[in-house]
């Protein structure tokens, strides 16, 4: 069981906030950390690797990483941290990039194996392109065996093809490993595909807890379909008013009367649902 029950000042989106949590989290869960920017999700994970300090206690197992008398060093935390910008040597190999972390060459050719990087395994990173950085950057992490693996949007720079390609990798290697893996996350495809828990953070504090579907699903009453979105324009096209929304990377758009386009402002974040709905999916 990993115990964090933790407090700290933070300057979030809205101003001065604290960050204040209390989680439980066993042991070969894969959490996703969810919610608005500046909510404290990624100084979170940098508390638990002590990249930055924090008042309270954090607990893997039976050892104490932080209390009111010590907190642990960095590289006594056995943690994997995978970065958004990928982080490696560039003056090494792949190879040498992960048997800097650790001499194991079996475990590198292992991981190197199961993320398909065994035939690039002495380019050097300027040679590669960002889905092959990042797994790269995912099999370092992985050199150490780490306890708990932290994860701070490590795939939100990547195409969908390649996002779901990685997706895969990490879950096989969070399964074989029995990590315990708490990742950033705003993608919800990724977040259901992924973990097998979800916590929405606001203002510093947990709003939400539970399985991907409770949280994620936004539907209400009778709505069969629910989908949030960003609105882009509205349009008068003849006698009817066309709305045009961003939602996910899709344009979407949607009839709406003459008094809900006078309501609406450009730029709001609004709510697509429909009651009467026969859908239709087709493979593209």
């Amino acid at each position: 069981m990993i115990h964090i029950d933790i407090s700290k000042k933070l300057y979030g989106s809205d101003g001065e906030m604290n960050l204040d949590l209390r989680l439980d989290i066993k042991e070969g869960d894969f959490l996703a950390l969810s919610g608005k920017s500046g909510s404290g999700k990624t100084t979170l994970l940098r508390v638990l690797a002590g990249l930055e300090d924090a008042r309270g206690s954090i607990k893997i197992g039976e050892e104490v990483w932080l209390d009111d008398k010590k907190s642990l060093a960095v590289q006594k935390r056995e943690i994997g941290f995978v970065f958004q910008d990928y982080a490696l040597f560039p003056n090494m190999s792949v190879i040498e990039n992960l048997l800097y972390v650790n001499s194991d060459k079996k475990l590198a050719k292992r991981l190197l194996d199961i993320t398909e990087l065994s035939e690039l395994k002495d380019r050097y990173p300027v040679t590669l392109s960002g889905g092959q950085k990042q797994r790269v950057s995912l099999c370092r992490a992985m050199m150490n065996r780490p306890k708990l693996l932290l994860m701070d949007e490590p795939l939100s720079a990547l195409d969908p093809a390649m996002r779901t390609k990685l997706q895969n990798e990490i879950l096989t290697l969070h399964r074989e490993f029995n990590t315990t893996t708490i990742m950033v996350s705003h993608d919800p495809s990724e977040i259901y595909r992924l973990s097998n828990r979800v916590i929405v953070l606001d203002q510093g504090k947990v709003i939400n807890d539970g399985d991907a579907k409770e949280v994620l699903l936004k539907t209400s009453g009778s709505a069969k379909f629910s989908f949030e979105g960003e609105l882009l324009d509205i349009v008068k096209v003849d006698v009817i008013y066309v709305a045009i929304l961003s939602i996910g990377q899709q344009l979407v758009e949607v009839v709406v009367s003459e008094e809900e386009s006078k309501s609406l402002v450009i730029g709001d974040v609004v709510s697509v649902s429909t009651k009467a709905f026969s859908p239709s999916i087709s493979k593209k």
